[in-house]
């Protein structure tokens, strides 16, 4: 069975760049958010095996919302991406419970590797 991902990004074209990596790997795209509020709407509703979530993000920032995910789901599996230059962030998000980080722009085998390693 497919591994089934959430993507979150508040850009559209970064969503669609993480989704067609992803299809085009293996890896069902089950649902996108556009910011932390919907990210958690959606992963209770959809409960994926993966997210993917951008930090900087409208109504809830991804950190917000990993912290948010992880009191729903102690064992919820995220891979952040960010910019360049967001290291502090970074170092935040994996101690909110993210597992991994891609930095955009996005390499397909960097996300593919994130991915893979996040869901063991």
């Amino acid at each position: 069975m497919a591994v089934r991902v959430l993507v979150v990004d508040d850009a559209a074209f970064m969503r669609m760049m993480v989704k067609d990596i992803l299809t085009k790997n293996g890896y069902e795209v089950v649902g996108e958010a556009e910011n932390g509020m919907k990210a958690l709407e959606k992963y209770q509703e959809l409960k994926p095996d993966l997210v993917t979530m951008d930090i900087t993000m409208p109504e809830m920032d991804g950190i917000s919302a990993v912290k948010e995910i992880k009191k729903v789901d102690a064992n919820a599996k995220i891979v952040m991406c960010s910019a360049m230059g967001q290291q502090a962030m970074v170092i935040e998000a994996i101690q909110a419970g993210a597992r991994d980080f891609i930095v955009k722009p996005f390499q397909a085998d960097r996300v593919l590797e994130a991915v893979r390693k996040a869901v063991g």
